[in-house]
């Protein structure tokens, strides 16, 4: 039902502007002949090619590879240097996407052991990492960490792990999933926060609201790893171009918006800041993304987006069961529709959504 309530309305809170296939592939095609773009075969090709040198570039790597999901990319990178290590030791919070929702697919195909490390709700520091007392082969942190709300360790914090892990010759692996929000949050360049991970995993579909696919980076030895270890398990799709189009056209524009998105989030928190019946978390914006606390079960806020849906037109997000019974949250990504809402039509519906969860 929530899908197709989704679709009929006119107003959208979280994310980006949908675009139609129509209109995509129109853009796409458009794009294509501007550039004279070819078609890769099974990964070669030059435009294929000179997108994955540009992000590496761009993120201070030797070589970057795209592969055509992250659930593929981020086990395959940490395979890769446990074998390295000859250790089965991966250390990562216990919020981890790979932890929470890849099916234990390294654990199931015996890859590699996870020590989850830190609090679940907090950013994890160098004292929780050396709080184990085992011989660990990869650390792999999220910037920023989505199922927290889209926190971020404080810039010392980062840095102390950065150090520790190259002291010891740990393999220090970067789920940036949304890496791309966070220079806005810490105001460094992209290189500055990368530098000191091993290797870095960043999507081309999320901030860059791109069809699909990932960019996987590292050395050249490890990317020439890495490429046979996606071709073994079946990513060596005969052509990535339609991915890496749909990313690679939109790819400038995206990352210099994300300034305009993190002062529209921080736009966001004072207007929230009027409504006692909401408690954001992260208490102060920290990238471009928050949680919204709302005092009313899952159950109850699922049925109060769908009066939105339907009386409104507004679709306000997906509903979370919080810790407590009557306590739930929606994930808000702030991206174009929220930059282009105006903000008395946005206080009217929190207004209206702060009647609704105290009726």
């Amino acid at each position: 039902m929530g899908m197709d309530l989704r679709s009929q309305c006119t107003v959208f809170i979280p994310g980006n502007r949908t675009v139609s296939p129509a209109e995509m592939f129109q853009n796409m095609a458009d794009w294509c002949k501007e550039h004279h773009i070819d078609h890769d075969i099974y990964g070669q090709g030059e435009f294929l090619q000179s997108f994955e040198t540009k992000i590496a570039s761009l993120l201070g790597f030797e070589a970057g590879l795209f592969v055509v999901t992250g659930t593929m990319t981020q086990p395959t990178a940490l395979r890769i240097a446990c074998t390295a290590k000859r250790n089965p030791v991966v250390a990562m919070h216990p919020s981890s996407h790979i932890y929470l929702h890849e099916g234990q697919n390294y654990q199931l195909q015996d890859w590699f052991s996870i020590l989850p490390v830190g609090h679940p709700y907090q950013p994890w520091t160098l004292d929780d990492l050396t709080a184990w007392p085992d011989d660990i082969a990869a650390v792999l942190y999220e910037l920023p960490m989505r199922e927290i709300g889209g926190q971020l360790p404080s810039w010392e914090a980062l840095n102390d792990i950065k150090s520790h892990c190259r002291e010891k010759g740990i393999h220090l692996h970067l789920d940036g999933a949304r890496l791309w929000e966070t220079k806005a949050g810490y105001g460094r360049d992209y290189q500055e926060i990368t530098a000191g991970f091993d290797s870095a995993y960043v999507s081309l579909y999320k901030g860059v609201a791109g069809l699909g696919g990932a960019m996987l980076l590292g050395s050249k030895d490890f990317i020439e790893k890495a490429r046979v270890w996606t071709q073994r398990q079946g990513g060596n799709v005969v052509h990535r171009t339609p991915y890496a189009v749909s990313a690679a056209m939109q790819f400038d524009q995206r990352l210099a918006q994300m300034s305009a998105l993190f002062e529209r989030t921080q736009q966001l928190y004072r207007i929230l800041s009027e409504y006692r019946q909401f408690t954001p978390n992260p208490a102060a914006p920290q990238a471009n993304m928050l949680h919204l606390y709302l005092p009313v079960s899952a159950e109850k806020a699922t049925l109060i987006r769908d009066h939105f849906a339907q009386e409104d037109k507004v679709w306000l997000g997906n509903p979370q069961q919080a810790a407590l019974p009557d306590q739930s949250y929606i994930e808000w990504y702030i991206g174009d529709n929220l930059l282009n809402l105006d903000d008395n039509r946005l206080r009217a519906i929190l207004t209206k959504l702060a009647n609704l969860v105290c009726a």
